[in-house]
């Protein structure tokens, strides 16, 4: 398995880049989404049936407003999955992120890429978004350090906060504010 810290993000982005779902990516989809060490830490139970992933991508992930397949630019097979779901009213100043990558693909930078280029679509794309937050389980240790590597800053822990395939489970809340963004296009570009 490839050092996390031998890939540089710009080898790593012209691996791989983001696209909308479509229903042919049901067999690719279910290529990770039926891996329980990829749905461990996501809300959604593992995929067993194609009927199931192509009524989830129906109802769930061709309706949603930013829903992207992380795909392998060689192949433009997804891998992955990446969105940011829009909040309302008082919060419509923020987006929620989530992801989920093939097991395969871990441990290669492939995560903190795909994360990477959401937030420098998401500010433009959404002008009135302020700020990206993402809430992770206090045991996906992986995701934790994909945010921090991006520039997310961990907020603190709701206890308790979530009830999550039968367990009530602590959340760490981790943010980036669209006025931190360039900070990191800066860091990047010195790579």
């Amino acid at each position: 398995m490839a050092n996390p810290q031998s890939s540089h993000p710009n080898q790593t982005q012209n691996k791989i880049y983001l696209r909308q779902f479509t229903l042919s990516d049901v067999e690719d989809f279910m290529v990770w989404a039926s891996d329980d060490s990829v749905s461990q830490f996501c809300i959604w139970d593992t995929f067993t049936s194609k009927d199931d992933a192509l009524a989830y991508l129906t109802a769930t992930v061709l309706s949603h407003p930013y829903f992207r397949a992380i795909c392998l630019r060689h192949n433009n097979r997804p891998i992955g999955a990446i969105h940011v779901q829009p909040c309302s009213g008082s919060y419509r100043c923020k987006g929620m992120l989530g992801c989920a990558l093939a097991a395969e693909y871990w441990n290669r930078g492939v995560a903190t890429m795909a994360v990477e280029m959401v937030v420098g679509e998401i500010f433009e794309e959404w002008p009135h978004l302020e700020r990206l937050e993402a809430l992770v389980d206090v045991e996906n240790g992986g995701s934790m350090r994909v945010l921090e590597k991006v520039g997310f800053v961990r907020e603190g822990v709701l206890r308790r906060s979530y009830t999550y395939k039968g367990r009530t489970i602590d959340m760490a809340v981790f943010s980036l504010l669209k006025s931190e963004r360039p900070k990191r296009r800066e860091m990047y570009a010195k790579l």
